[in-house]
């Protein structure tokens, strides 16, 4: 997936986006939808594109977890794909958005892998 990917989401990424997502929808379509994000492919998107489809503003750099992604990336290590989920026409990062905002500062137009649902 690339030098900053690993090639699927970790495991522990899809209880979070079933988490998150609780706090938007019911708990039973948060669980159904997080379980789809697991059967869906892997699929790339720029990493413009997701934080202008999902209208959330651009973390600051200086933001702990932005930071924290950047040193990883530093560091040579990868992390997992995004999360995301297509609902009433808006895109909700249900899992990733630090990772989306780090990867931005790299270039706006480096591909993120995700799963879309």
């Amino acid at each position: 997936m690339g030098k900053f990917w690993l090639k699927d989401p970790e495991e522990h990424d899809f209880p979070a986006a079933a988490d998150y997502l609780t706090l938007l929808l019911d708990e039973k379509e948060a669980k159904e939808i997080a379980e789809k994000l697991k059967a869906a492919p892997t699929i790339t998107k720029k990493a413009k594109d997701i934080l202008r489809a999902s209208q959330l503003p651009l973390l600051s750099k200086d933001n702990l977890h932005v930071r924290e992604n950047l040193q990883k990336i530093k560091k040579g290590n990868k992390m997992s794909p995004v999360l995301l989920v297509r609902h009433d026409s808006k895109l909700i990062i249900a899992d990733g958005y630090h990772r989306v905002c780090a990867i931005y500062y790299l270039s706006e137009d480096l591909n993120i892998p995700c799963r879309l649902v």
